[in-house]
């Protein structure tokens, strides 16, 4: 199959680039314009992530089905002297006419603020509009639940005039504007601000690094080529899975971080293994002369030396990156087996980003090398820059059959078991902090400390009491009287503050529930929740808020972990079995990648957690780490992590099949292999480093975990750790038993 991919390749570049151009175009004008309905982006959705068929989630769909809120738009005026009886007919005139035009709008259901209430100080009803210091007070317009879209634009529009228009009154007069629709708004337009700047500081790294592993533009440029196609095609998918499923806005930014990274990782080894091709080649049948008095020059696509390599390069390295492929989607695949519905979006998508990221490797790329036909054998500008080219060699794809890692693996050889221990120390205490992780759905701190939407809620969480959201909300299947007592015995419980209602909604009655707590999702938050879940009322009853949600989703990822992480377990053995035939190599991959992933987490709880580095990284400690994005560390990471393992093993095999001993084998694998590998975690520590530069917390979270694990497991897992194992089990690492040896030989993947 391979060489039939290679064949066609060689025979028909034009047809492959034309193709995948059309895919591009066809990807990225329905990403961006959604052709003539809504984009990528205006699709995307935002919130607490939620389970299907739990407790939370049940609760949320009575309160829908009985009558959903309608939307309002809410601004908050500061600056304003509410305790001087004089100013208030003066505030009010001011405020008169934003009251009539507001009114007026078709589609706006009602308007109100503290001063169309009578005796606005004295009425209780006033209370919550009016900010505790009386220096401010809120103004809210309730929508119709048949409103037109532009409705709510031109709400915001004119609430944003207000406090221009009491400077007169009130000189000081500032006004935050919020709703549902401009929170959801902010964290979309962050997740688009937060591409551009990961991706203005990951292409131009990766550029740089891959110009010094090529020794020039030319090949250093075809693997970005590979990843903005992945990129642009990647973005059209989400855009199709929002038509079937919920898409959260933040997966966009994983795909992208995953299409660059493993499209550059990809398109890496297929350039160096095509230009190794090309010199093995040249060397063992050098081209004929050309006739005298005659200059000839060759056609792309027909030099027989190109051709042999392109259909070389797409049956070995086309191979292993399609085998590295299947391992990180079977990683990420095992999301599918969860519960919650963002981490099924997370999984499609990053499926679709990893196919489309080998599909470019193995088809585009070689289909452009093919076009390029001699341009490839010429020496770059850059070598003929004094002092480049002996730097450019030193670093470069094709590595000598001697040099620095066929070096290190034989230092390896001499002292195993002092490599094999110092490797295990380091990781079990980059490992160490993982054991108080604490795992958290965020809402307002996902957004960044500057955000105006993130300031409206700080600002009526401190100064309008009245207007509190409740930390939980109660459902309850019963009557008001009924409720009223479960309500009076939820009052006597731990950190309860206060509870009111019962009020009625449909056939159900609600409950309100104010927590003394400082972290609404913190551990004495959650421990509320189950404290009101175990009471028992004689009627059903649902718990819902922040902290609820996060309790279910939790338990989903607990509940759903054994199952997905057996599936992937065995998923992984079987495909690095049928690649290299050996019982051991498998399960000792397993097990060292497992170590490293959970040295990334350690780390990550160390910084985001515990609070280190935020001048460095910029950010405001939180009480744990997002609930997806450990899932989104634990899937990817691994998958990353074998990726390696998987190019690492492939050049080992290679040697052992030729008849090499275990040690030169691991040596000339590692030899052949090093320099890609490293250049390739580098390239991929910038793609994930670029993404920490953004406001998103979340994002930031796992492009830290991401980094290190690539880190950790390109150099000190996969430069010493495997070698080590590897010498000592010798012979070992090659056996299997009987039965397994006889399905070997059936079903083995040969490279």
């Amino acid at each position: 199959m391979f060489d039939l991919i290679g064949r066609f390749v060689a025979r028909h570049p034009r047809v492959v680039v034309l193709v995948w151009a059309l895919l591009a175009v066809v990807c990225g004008t329905a990403a961006l314009t959604g052709f003539a309905g809504p984009g990528l982006f205006e699709r995307l959705q935002t919130g607490a992530p939620v389970v299907p068929g739990s407790e939370s989630e049940e609760g949320r769909e009575i309160l829908t089905a009985e009558g959903e809120s309608p939307e309002q738009v809410s601004m908050v005026v500061q600056g304003v002297d509410l305790a001087d009886p004089a100013a208030l007919p003066e505030l009010a005139a001011a405020l008169e006419p934003a009251h009539t035009d507001l009114a007026a709008l078709d589609g706006v259901e009602s308007v109100v603020d503290p001063f169309v209430l009578p005796d606005m100080l004295a009425n209780p009803a006033a209370a919550g509009l009016v900010s505790a210091e009386q220096d401010g007070f809120l103004m809210v317009v309730v929508l119709a639940d048949d409103a037109e879209e532009g409705v709510h634009d031109a709400v915001v529009e004119r609430l944003r005039e207000v406090p221009a228009e009491l400077a007169g009154t009130a000189p000081g007069a500032s006004g935050i504007v919020s709703s549902n629709t401009l929170f959801a708004d902010a964290i979309v337009e962050q997740v688009q601000e937060d591409l551009v700047a990961g991706e203005a500081v990951a292409l131009p790294v990766a550029l740089l690094i891959m110009v010094v592993v090529f020794g020039g533009f030319l090949a250093a440029g075809l693997p970005l080529i590979g990843a903005v196609v992945s990129i642009v095609g990647g973005l059209g998918i989400l855009l199709a899975l929002t038509y079937s499923m919920n898409v959260d806005s933040f997966v966009v930014n994983v795909v992208t971080v995953l299409s660059l990274a493993l499209s550059i990782d990809y398109g890496l080894l297929v350039v160096s293994r095509y230009r190794e091709e090309i010199h093995r080649l040249e060397r063992d049948r050098p081209a004929e002369a050309a006739p005298a008095g005659r200059r000839r020059r060759r056609r792309a696509g027909r030099d027989p030396v190109l051709l042999e390599a392109v259909r070389t390069t797409v049956a070995t390295a086309g191979r292993t990156v399609i085998f590295s492929a299947l391992t990180v989607t079977f990683a990420v695949a095992g999301l599918l087996l969860l519960r919650p519905e963002v981490l099924r979006a997370i999984a499609s998508a990053g499926i679709a980003a990893v196919l489309l990221a080998v599909a470019c490797a193995v088809t585009l790329v070689p289909a452009l090398l093919v076009l390029l036909g001699d341009r490839m054998r010429r020496p770059s500008v850059l070598s003929r820059v004094p002092g480049l080219r002996a730097f450019l060699r030193g670093f470069g794809d094709i590595a000598p059959n001697e040099g620095v890692f066929s070096k290190l693996a034989r230092r390896v050889h001499a002292h195993p078991w002092l490599v094999l221990v110092g490797s295990l120390a380091v990781l079990l205490l980059l490992a160490s902090p993982v054991t108080g992780l604490t795992m958290r759905s965020s809402t307002t701190e996902l957004l960044p400390p500057d955000s105006d939407q993130r300031d409206y809620i700080a600002v009526l969480a401190e100064d309008y009491p009245g207007s509190r959201t409740p930390d939980l909300t109660v459902v309850a299947d019963a009557g008001t009287a009924d409720a009223a007592e479960l309500g009076a015995e939820i009052a006597t419980l731990d950190r309860v503050e206060t509870v009111t209602g019962p009020v009625e909604s449909g056939d159900h009655t609600v409950l309100s529930v104010f927590l003394d707590v400082d972290d609404p999702a913190g551990a004495e938050a959650t421990a509320a929740v189950e404290q009101v879940r175990a009471l028992d009322p004689g009627f059903e009853t649902w718990v819902l808020g922040q902290a609820a949600n996060q309790l279910d989703f939790n338990d989903a990822l607990v509940d759903g972990l054994p199952l997905a992480a057996v599936v992937v377990v065995l998923a992984i053995f079987v495909l690095l079995f049928l690649m290299t035939g050996s019982l051991l190599v498998p399960l000792k991959a397993l097990l060292v990648n497992l170590l490293s992933l959970t040295a990334s987490l350690g780390v990550t709880v160390w910084i985001f957690q515990e609070g280190h580095l935020t001048g460095l990284l910029d950010f405001a400690p939180v009480a744990g780490l997002e609930s997806y994005v450990v899932a989104i560390a634990v899937a990817f990471g691994f998958g990353l992590a074998m990726d390696y393992e998987v190019f690492l093993l492939s050049r080992i095999k290679e040697y052992w099949d030729a008849g090499r001993d275990n040690d030169e084998a691991v040596e000339r694998g590692l030899q052949r292999s090093g320099r890609i590998i490293t250049s390739a975690a580098l390239i991929m520590v910038a793609v994930f480093a670029g993404f920490v530069t953004g406001e998103l917390i979340a994002i930031k979270q796992a492009g830290v975990a991401l980094a290190v694990v690539v880190l950790v497991d390109a150099t000190l897992v996969r430069m010493l750790l495997v070698p080590a194992t590897m010498t000592l089990l010798g012979r070992w690492n090659w056996w299997a038993p009987a039965p397994m040896r006889r399905f070997y030989s059936k079903f083995k993947i040969v490279h």
